[in-house]
């Protein structure tokens, strides 16, 4: 077999026989972009070999900081596929991998050619030495959230959107009712944005060696040309790749004192050659944490992937996998990592269930949310243990919505007519030709009523907290996880090093290792399934959709396809 990682080696002929091998130097081009995780099934794993995933590179690192034959890092940055949240879980894990002492090199052409730049150096910052090309630039130029509102388009065309929230925060139904923010709208928005971008100038500032108020000057500079940011301090040198490398290998060449020329290493390549290959569960000894991923708007149903890309968490699929770690007596606790913008209620319960039974069987759970993990991202945390999230971590909206446009009056002006025979009063009640009734909308706020007293109770219960205490915080409002730590929501601030951290402790044992769970392997898809608690029953292939026999109407108004229990817009934050 061809091994492709060398193909750039110098030819010699010392390659056909024994030679002395150089350190290494692990290699990240996130310009490739990063999946989040693996896909579960063999076809599609062995698809996806050659793509990054985020877990293995924060392994990698890790890895690469404690074996004596890494001698150094480098990085080529790019943010476009990793958010905020993830991009601090990896500035925490290079800044691991620095305190050892080995060298830690960002380089990039440029952060951010028209715009974009902040989230590319917030991550360079994070490095030892910070390299630019000399033409780049440094796009620090501060953070904007903006939201496009419709009311005045749906007004043009005579629709309407009648609907219903818990409460003033819970703000993913505005664009269709507003022309702009109200007051909490925009209260909750600009506190995100500013909780954010604090956090960005704080960490640069620090790393740096600036103040605070010199970083904001120069933000209000930006975008900032390569030779002024190299005399105001923000990297450390300008140069071209080959330079870059060049100095790279010297340095660790010269650290290894004499020792041959130092061979590149992607960090995943390098971190799969020291992963043994998945076996079938019953031939997999040795006590461990089970770390179970949960990713997607929350449904009813199995887990999948869509064919536009992303994700979707079914609570069949998560459930199975809770059961099956509590029934496996090698698993002592588990880790839960969520990122979720919500969904389903219902399936979001059931998760939240499944996760407290695995705790009161004695195995303590720990959640880890990611970039985002609110309203229903949020409920599926509140049977865990303890919630560990990230300092810009998107979280919070405890609320709920419900919703319909009426759009009689635009099928009326092009002539459309229909026509409909029913039994019952509220057969029609979520029809799109006419309004609510009034005993309709009555059945309507029992149900935003239920749903978000049952949220508010169950947060509380898990927080240890009143009703009223978390009802102060709650409202639909999305908090960055620095203020959710604040008002309470969650434990600790941090990623999924800390998650295992705090699982270790609570069994007692800080040796126990991580292993990702299920990890599937063919004879398990071989195999009968025992029961409806064997995790192999449970496959990530049914299409289901969280708003039931609202999906079609969800998906014509362009609500979020992950359901009621959603987070307000996409959240990107550049």
């Amino acid at each position: 077999m061809v091994d492709l990682a060398k193909i750039t080696e110098p030819l010699s002929l010392n390659r056909f026989g024994a030679r002395p091998r150089g350190p290494l130097v692990l290699e990240l081009d996130l310009t490739e972009g990063v999946a989040d995780e693996a896909p579960g099934d063999p076809l599609s794993q062995i698809m996806n070999r050659r793509k990054q995933h985020y877990l293995e590179v924060l392994e990698g690192i890790r890895r690469g900081a404690r074996d004596p034959e890494v001698g150094g890092l480098v990085v080529r940055v790019d943010a476009r596929s990793l958010g905020i949240a993830k991009i601090q879980e990896l500035r925490d894990t290079v800044a691991d991998f620095r305190a050892t002492g080995k060298p830690a090199v960002a380089w990039a052409d440029t952060f951010g050619e028209a715009g974009d730049g902040n989230l590319p150096y917030y991550l360079a910052t994070a490095f030892s030495r910070v390299v630019l090309s000399p033409t780049g630039l440094v796009g620090l130029s501060g953070l904007m959230s903006r939201t496009t509102f419709l009311k005045g388009a749906l007004d043009k065309l005579d629709v309407t959107f009648e609907a219903g929230a818990r409460h003033e925060y819970k703000n993913a139904i505005n664009p269709y009712t507003q022309t702009g923010y109200t007051d909490a709208h925009r209260e909750a928005a600009g506190r995100l944005v500013e909780s954010m971008n604090d956090q960005i100038v704080a960490a640069v500032a620090e790393s740096r060696g600036l103040s605070e108020d010199r970083v904001r000057e120069l933000v209000a500079t930006a975008p900032i040309l390569g030779q002024e940011a190299l005399d105001a301090g923000l990297v450390d040198q300008l140069a071209y790749r080959d330079e870059v490398y060049s100095e790279l290998n010297a340095e660790v060449r010269a650290r290894a004192e004499g020792s041959p020329e130092p061979t590149l290493q992607f960090v995943t390549r390098y971190h799969r050659r020291h992963v043994p290959p998945p076996r079938p569960r019953f031939a997999d000894n040795g006590d461990h944490i089970a770390l179970i991923s949960a990713n997607g708007g929350i449904n009813l149903g199995k887990s999948r992937r869509s064919p536009l890309g992303g994700t979707v968490m079914g609570s069949d699929t998560v459930c199975a996998a809770f059961r099956a770690a509590r029934q496996d007596p090698r698993v002592r606790a588990v880790v839960f990592r969520v990122d979720s913008p919500g969904g389903s209620a219902i399936a979001s319960d059931l998760i939240r269930r499944e996760s407290q039974l695995t705790r009161e069987a004695g195995k303590p759970v720990v959640t880890t949310m990611g970039d985002v993990a609110g309203s229903g991202g949020y409920y599926v945390a509140m049977g865990s243990d303890a919630i560990v999230a990230q300092p810009a971590t998107i979280t919070g909206s405890i609320g709920v919505l419900i919703g319909k446009p009426v759009m009689g009056a635009l099928r009326e002006r092009f002539g459309i007519t229909s026509d409909s025979v029913s039994e019952g009063p509220h057969a029609g009640m979520f029809d799109t030709l006419t309004g609510f009734s009034d005993s309709e909308w009555e059945r309507i706020n029992t149900l935003l009523d239920s749903i978000y007293e049952d949220f508010v109770a169950k947060a509380a219960a898990a927080r240890g907290r009143t009703w009223d205490e978390i009802h102060a915080v709650a409202k639909g409002r999305i908090w960055t996880g620095a203020d959710a730590l604040e008002n309470g929501l969650v434990d600790e601030l941090g990623g999924v090093e800390t998650a295992v951290r705090l699982a270790r402790a609570k069994v007692g044992a800080g040796a126990l290792p991580v292993r990702v769970f299920p990890r599937s392997h063919p004879l398990d898809r071989l195999r009968q399934h025992e029961s409806s608690e064997d995790v192999a029953s449970a496959e990530p292939q049914t299409v289901l959709s969280a708003w039931g026999p609202l999906e079609h109407l969800a998906a014509r108004l362009g609500l979020p396809a992950s359901g009621p229990l959603s987070m307000p817009g996409s959240w990107e934050i550049r």
